[in-house]
This record gives structure tokens, sequence and C-alpha cells, in this order.
């Protein structure tokens, strides 16, 4: 029987959360152990898609601005490090009538945190972004330092540092059970059992499968993207900002908008535009397959949103992918101690709007799973209020 693997910390999944928490802990000279049923970066959870939305004034929140802000100067870091590029700055809109909660919050995190912004009228959004058909009612907040990043990449880069700093890393292996006690935590995969002192679960979408207990505060919604193609203006969707479209109001009590957003052409003019809206009509379980859009959900995404606001993109998208959001009733993160087991956080800040984050959430959680607390206030993000 082979000897008992042990390490500092354990930590279970490796997208976006896991892959930073793993790197920070490892960068600290912490022994961990990072386990993952796939091979990440891969395409049936959350951190995939080519691109991911950043930007500094959060409408979800002014709490979460000093998380985005420290991950942007993460990203730089692990830039320098890694030798890839992350994170581009391409400015970001977000377009709405002036009423939109989501724009008002926008502005307000912009005010509060003094982050450089415009607004723009109808007529100023028609003059510099005339891709866009909007009535005379949608304004607009234009931040230049938003932009996007590269999931895949950023997953790939952290693990590779994490590797660097002694991490071991166990691929492709299911996490069946897990136990804690005052002597530490105890994993057992389908290849391994490990013991460490702590554990972290940043799971995503398989977290109810782990946390049981927060079986009535996480749900699973599949969502979807496509790539629509270039019918004219190539040049303007290559130079053009990333958007989020809010046609304003909540939806099935969450707080993410009820609109569209979209990327530049980072593809070349063959590699058609990204674009994606949100659904919470149903909930579903991971299963490690991909389920792209139907031909019935490409029909009324082009039908509802694509058509009537971008009419430079053609009908017929080049590819689709699915994408699993773990959200709570109030879009809220969470990051605390287990209920009961203090040797155990919980790590799921994901509800749609985690990936910007990340970098600044795994060095939080590696500050406090190494000292008992974090730079960045994580008080916000508790149980208790992503259960109201």
């Amino acid at each position: 029987m082979s000897a008992l693997r042990t390490a500092d910390v354990i930590v279970v999944g490796l997208g976006a959360m896991g892959s930073a928490t793993c790197f920070q802990l490892a960068a600290r000279g912490v022994s961990v152990i990072g386990v993952d049923r796939h091979e990440p970066p891969h395409a049936y959870g959350s951190t995939h898609g080519d691109t991911r939305i950043t930007r500094l004034a959060i409408g979800e929140g002014t709490e979460y601005v000093p998380l985005v802000r420290r991950s942007h100067d993460l990203w730089r870091e692990i830039e320098e490090q890694a030798g890839v590029q992350l994170l581009t700055r391409s400015g970001g809109l977000v377009l709405a009538h002036a009423a939109s909660p989501f724009l008002e919050q926008t502005r307000a995190s912009a005010r509060r945190y003094g982050i450089a912004h415009e607004n723009l009228s109808s007529a100023e959004l028609v003059e510099r972004f005339p891709m866009f058909l909007v009535d005379e009612q949608t304004e607009a907040y234009y931040e230049p330092e938003a932009g996007y990043v590269r999931p895949e990449a950023a997953v790939r880069a952290q693990l590779e540092l994490a590797r660097h700093h002694g991490a071991q890393l166990r691929l492709g292996e299911h996490v069946e059970e897990w136990s804690a006690s005052a002597d530490g935590v105890i994993v057992r995969t389908d290849r391994e059992t490990y013991a460490a002192q702590q554990l972290v679960l940043c799971a995503g979408a398989w977290i109810p499968q782990l946390f049981p207990e927060g079986s009535d505060i996480f749900a699973i919604h599949r969502q979807l993207l496509y790539w629509f193609p270039i019918r004219e203006g190539y040049r303007q969707f290559r130079d053009m900002p990333t958007f989020i479209w809010d046609f304003g109001g909540e939806k099935h009590g969450f707080v993410h908008l009820l609109g569209f957003y979209g990327f530049p052409a980072v593809d070349g003019p063959r590699g058609g535009v990204k674009v994606a809206t949100e659904s919470y009509e149903h909930t579903t379980t991971p299963d490690g397959r991909q389920h792209p859009a139907t031909r019935r959900e490409i029909d009324d995404m082009y039908r509802r949103y694509v058509a009537p606001h971008v009419p430079w993109l053609a009908g017929e998208p080049l590819r689709t992918s699915s994408c699993l959001y773990t959200s709570t009733r109030g879009s809220r993160f969470v990051i605390d101690r287990h209920p009961e087991h203090d040797e155990v956080l919980i790590v799921s800040p994901c509800s749609g709007h985690g990936f910007k984050h990340s970098t600044a959430i795994g060095e939080a959680v590696a500050q406090w799973v190494t000292g008992g607390a974090s730079d960045i206030d994580l008080s916000a993000f508790g149980l208790a209020q992503a259960r109201r």
C-alpha cells in the first residue's frame, strides 16, 4: 500500500478560482495539492470561451471593486512571470436606458472609486460605435480601462506557475469524498487519498456535490456563447470595446442584466464576434460534456438580440459553446468557512461574474489560509449573505 500523500492545503477544482488559489499558496511556500476531475483548462465548467469581460466599475455592487482592481494588477504580474498576454484593455461599454439599475450602479461605483469614464448620449454612441443600432433613449457608460481576459490562458499560466513553485497537481481525478476533524482533512479520489491541514473547495458547478449543506444556496444554469460572422465593418468590430447591453430590470431574483454582451473581433475577419446572453429558466448539472446551442436557440438569439441591435453581423454562427453558471439567489459570491468545519473553505465566487475577480480572490484566500485574514475584506461574501 502506497504512503498517504500529504500537504499543508488541498485545493479541489482548478478553474479560475482554484488555479489562482493554488498559485498564490505555492508562491508563498505552502505545500499544496490541487485536484481536478478534468485537465484544466477545459470546456466543461465555467472557465472557457476564449474571452471574459473585465471592468473596474462593477454594476453588481461597489463591494466588488477592490477585488477587480487588485486582479488587474495581478494579471500584469502573472503576464510578466509566465510570458503570456492575458489582459487586453479594449475599453468597455454599458448600454441601457437611463432608468437601468445596472447602469446606475456602474456609474455609482465609478464615482465612488474615482474610475475614469465617460457618459455617452445616444447621438454620441451612434457616432463612435456605428455597429450598434440604438434608440434615442439608449445611453452608455464608457470605461477606457475595461476590456477582456483570456480565461484558458490564465488558468494554464497559473497552474504552470503553481507547479514551478512546487504544487502537486492531480488532474483527471474525481473527488469521491472528504472528511474533516481537529487533526485536519482527508480527501479521497478515485485514485488516491490525500491528507492536509486545510481544504479549499473551488469546484464551481460541482460544489453542490461536495457541499450538500449548501444545496439551498446554489443553482447551476447552462449558458450559451455564440460567434456570429461579420457581414460588414470588420475594422470597427476589431477596434470596438467590450459591451454589456442591459434592457433593464431583474430576472427571477438574479441581479444580472436582462440583455446581452459581446467582445471585439479578436480572431481576425473570419473569426466572427462573440456575443452571449443569460438564461435562468432551467437548472442543470455538470456532466463533463459540451451542450452547444440548438437550432431554436440560435434563431432566438439572432432574432431577439443580434439582428435588432448589431445588424452588421450575419445570422448563422460560426460556432456555439455552452458554459455553466453557479449562481446564488442574489448573484452573490460565497467565500466562507464551512459552517461545521473551520478547516474547510467554500470558495464559489461565481454567479456569472466571478472570473474578472479571480486572481485577487486567489490571493485573498491564500492570505486567509496562511494568516487568518486577507488584505481585502471578504466579509460581504459569507454564507449568510448568500442565503438572504
